[in-house]
C-alpha cells in the first residue's frame, strides 16, 4: 500500500478538549475518529469522493465496487493501489474492461439528465429500489434466537475504536451460531459494510453462510448492498427505516434490529419463526 511514511493513519487522533462538570473545567486530550475524502478511481477514471476512515481501504475500495454493481466478484479488480496523503486517501482500481464500460455508460446516462439530488443520485430509476431476490440454497444453515444473542453480546468488545473514541461504526460477519470472524469499522455505517463485504470477498468467504451484524440503524442502501451479495440475515443495535423493511421482504432477506443480549424485533413479516 504506497504511502507517505509520515502519514500513517490509526483511526483515531488525539484532539485538545475541555470537559465542564459541575461548575469545573478540565483541560485533557481525548481520541477521535479519523475522517476525510478518499476518491475511487477505476481505470484512471475519477468515480466517487466517499467520506472515510482511512483503515482498511483495499477491503473498502473492493466492497464498495461490489455493492455498488461496478463490478460483479472480486476477481474483476485485477490491480488495487492505495495513496494515503496527510489529509486524504486514494484508491486506484484497474477493473475488467467489461465492467469499465458499463461503469461509463452509467455515467453518461447521468451526465444528460435533470438531477433529483437523492443522495448524489441523479434519477430516480438508478436507485435501484428493487434488487434481485436472494438465491438461498435449501442446505442454508438456520440462524436461531441465541444466536443474535450471542453475536450481540460479543460485538462491543470487538469494536476497538469505538473503545477508544465512542464514535464509529461497526460491521461485523457472525457465523450461524453467533461467533464473530472478522469486524470492521468506519465512521460510515455505509463504509464500514463495503469493508466488511470487501474483506469477505477477497478471502473467498462464503456469504450465504451466516449473517452480518451493524452497530447502526438499517437504511434500504444497507438492505440492498447486502443483497447484492446474497447475504439472507441483516442484523442491527437500531431501528430499520420503512424502505428498508419494504426492500427486504422484496428480496427475502430477514431483518433483525433492536438486537440486545435479550432479545430482537424482526421486521420482515414473510420470515418463518427461527428456533431457539
Amino acid at each position: 500500500m504506497p504511502c507517505d511514511p509520515t502519514t500513517e493513519h490509526a483511526g483515531s487522533v488525539s484532539r485538545p478538549i475541555i470537559r465542564r462538570r459541575r461548575g469545573e473545567s478540565t483541560a485533557l486530550t481525548a481520541r477521535v475518529v479519523e475522517e476525510f475524502p478518499v476518491a475511487l478511481v477505476f481505470n484512471d477514471m475519477s468515480h466517487a469522493v466517499m467520506m472515510a476512515t482511512p483503515l482498511d481501504l483495499e477491503a473498502f475500495a473492493v466492497g464498495f465496487s461490489l455493492t455498488e454493481g461496478i463490478v460483479e466478484r472480486a476477481a474483476d479488480v485485477s490491480d488495487l493501489e492505495v495513496f494515503i496523503h496527510a489529509d486524504s486517501a486514494e484508491v486506484q482500481l484497474t477493473i475488467a474492461q467489461s465492467a469499465f464500460l458499463q461503469l461509463k455508460g452509467k455515467r453518461r446516462a447521468l451526465a444528460g439528465r435533470t438531477g433529483c439530488r437523492v443522495c448524489g443520485i441523479e434519477i430516480f430509476e438508478l436507485l435501484d429500489l428493487k434488487p434481485q431476490k436472494i438465491a438461498r440454497p435449501n442446505d442454508a444453515p438456520a440462524i436461531s434466537h441465541s444466536a443474535i444473542e450471542s453475536a450481540a453480546c460479543e460485538l462491543p468488545a470487538r469494536q476497538m475504536l469505538m473503545c477508544e473514541t465512542g464514535e464509529i461504526h461497526a460491521a461485523a460477519w457472525c457465523k450461524p451460531d453467533g461467533s464473530i470472524v472478522e469486524v470492521f469499522e468506519d465512521v460510515g455505517r455505509h463504509n464500514a459494510l463495503d469493508k466488511l463485504i470487501g474483506g469477505l470477498a477477497r478471502l473467498r468467504e462464503n456469504m450465504q453462510d451466516g449473517f452480518v451484524f451493524l452497530s447502526s440503524r438499517a437504511s434500504y442502501e444497507l438492505v440492498c448492498k447486502a443483497a447484492r451479495m446474497n447475504i439472507p440475515l441483516l442484523a442491527t443495535v437500531s431501528a430499520p427505516t420503512s424502505l428498508a423493511i419494504d426492500v427486504a421482504q422484496r428480496v427475502g432477506m430477514r431483518l433483525l434490529s433492536f438486537c440486545r443480549h435479550e432479545g430482537f424485533a424482526e421486521y420482515t413479516a414473510s420470515a418463518s419463526p427461527v428456533p431457539v
